[in-house]
């Protein structure tokens, strides 16, 4: 906040890019309430930095406001449409009225909305300093009351006191670089980050999710590579969609990479490296030259030193994961891979000693098989598709269990089937058992084709 200015269309600064024009109705995740000569060159540049590294949209305010001017245009969308606050307290701070102003509307905000919070940091000051229980601040204050309102200046008082309460952080006897990832890994988990889309009926899902906590959380910090495996339609996808979901926001940078066998069978591998790159950077643009080769480059470059979470749903063949994860060493400590697929033959993970181009070691590699459903959750995983209940009518109880018998408790199965029998009739059903009994047990996708020839077009796109 050092340099005069004309307008506030020029002061801000995001995570799509360097300082440059907000957009209108653009919004931030992180407003830093700071005194620029105090911090603007180094603890709160490097503190903004490191956020926007791992993704967070920040608004700082780069420039001295001119004396007596009201917060608004851009500047007041921007305090409105953060989520958390952070101001940066040093020994000056309470000199700046543009700061103390910024204070009094966040403090405002946040208590208007139950989403938003202020998370201050107490820079070379103790938080009875900011409490107004010593002289420091005060006496910038009493030269405020002989030039501005005094309720104006009462505002300011109030705002300070209550916000320093708040536990925030003191940097008394901490490094920069310790105290930043403590903030950074707090405002993570404050923040709701992505998720990636579940189908509405879940069942039996959670004891699956609670064993692949167990294996990612080993107490390890190295890199790990988590293969969920079973044939097609088991719901290994959603599996690692509701895994993804539950720890995404202990990362840095995450992403969720869909459908990677078909898309290589289109010749889509840059796409697959472009989206990898855009969702964990959060957007940041990084042209590859439609280069697979320099797309590894960057990604190497780019995530060595970030703690990632990377999904790689339904691989099959060793150079897809070799394009997108093909060595450990290119992300950070206590990164997580998860990959689904049905077949791990492709992966080296059965001879120590097998030569191979992929550098990781098959300690390196923990598997998780999932099996059929259990009888009692695919019966209900089945009746929440063909009744909208937990249980099927007493009057189909008996053609319920037989189709989930014919189905091999196959989830995908269980849901297409059991959309596709939805308000339809008795004869209906009969018909689909009859044309099930045609079709061996194992070969799933033929029941799958069955039931999806029967759904109408607009039903086809079930999730």
């Amino acid at each position: 906040m050092n340099r005069k200015r004309d307008s506030l269309e020029k002061v801000t600064t995001s995570a799509c890019g360097d300082d440059g024009d907000l957009q209108l109705g653009a919004k931030f995740e992180v407003f830093l309430n700071f005194r620029g000569p105090d911090t603007r060159l180094n603890f709160t540049d490097c503190l903004y930095h490191s956020l926007v590294g791992v993704g967070i949209r920040v608004f700082r305010d780069n420039e001295e406001i001119r004396k007596g001017e009201k917060i608004g245009g851009e500047l007041l969308r921007a305090i409105e449409s953060s989520k958390i606050y952070v101001p940066i307290f040093s020994r000056n701070y309470a000199s700046s009225v543009w700061c103390l102003r910024e204070l009094t509307h966040m403090v405002e905000c946040s208590s208007k909305a139950s989403d938003k919070l202020i998370l201050p940091i107490f820079y070379n000051v103790n938080p009875d300093d900011v409490k107004l229980k010593t002289r420091l601040y005060l006496d910038d204050l009493e030269k405020h009351e002989k030039k501005f309102m005094r309720d104006e200046v009462l505002g300011w008082k109030e705002a300070l006191t209550e916000v320093a309460t708040v536990k925030g952080w003191g940097m008394k006897d901490k490094g920069h670089g310790e105290i930043i990832n403590t903030i950074i890994d707090e405002i993570l988990t404050k923040l709701t980050k992505r998720k990636s889309n579940l189908p509405d009926h879940l069942v039996g899902i959670d004891d699956h999710v609670e064993a692949i906590m167990d294996m990612l959380n080993d107490g390890s910090h190295d890199v790990r590579y988590l293969v969920i495996h079973g044939m097609g339609g088991i719901g290994k996808t959603t599996l690692a969609s509701a895994v993804f979901n539950q720890i995404s926001n202990q990362f840095q940078g995450y992403s969720f990479l869909l459908d990677i066998r078909e898309s290589m069978q289109h010749g889509r591998m840059v796409e697959l490296q472009k989206q990898l790159l855009s969702e964990i950077l959060q957007g940041r643009s990084l042209d590859i030259h439609n280069s697979v080769d320099v797309g590894i480059e960057i990604i190497r470059e780019r995530l060595h030193d970030k703690k990632v979470l990377l999904v790689l749903d339904d691989v099959d063949k060793w150079e897809q994961l070799s394009k997108l994860a093909g060595k450990s060493d290119w992300f950070g400590p206590g990164s997580k891979i998860i990959i689904t697929t049905r077949d791990i033959n492709f992966l080296p993970i059965k001879e120590e000693d097998k030569e191979s181009s992929f550098q990781a070691h098959s300690q390196e590699f923990k598997i998780y098989e999932m099996i059929e459903m259990d009888p009692f959750h695919a019966l209900r995983l089945f009746s929440k598709h063909a009744f909208r209940m937990d249980w099927p009518p007493h009057d189909y109880d008996d053609i319920s269990h037989e189709i989930i018998r014919k189905t091999g408790g196959l989830p995908l199965a269980l849901e297409v089937i059991g959309s596709s029998l939805y308000c339809k009739s008795k004869k209906f059903w009969k018909d689909t058992l009859k044309k099930l009994d045609f079709v061996p047990k194992q070969e799933v996708f033929n029941k799958l084709k069955i039931s999806y020839d029967m759904l109408e077009h607009r039903q086809r796109d079930l999730p």
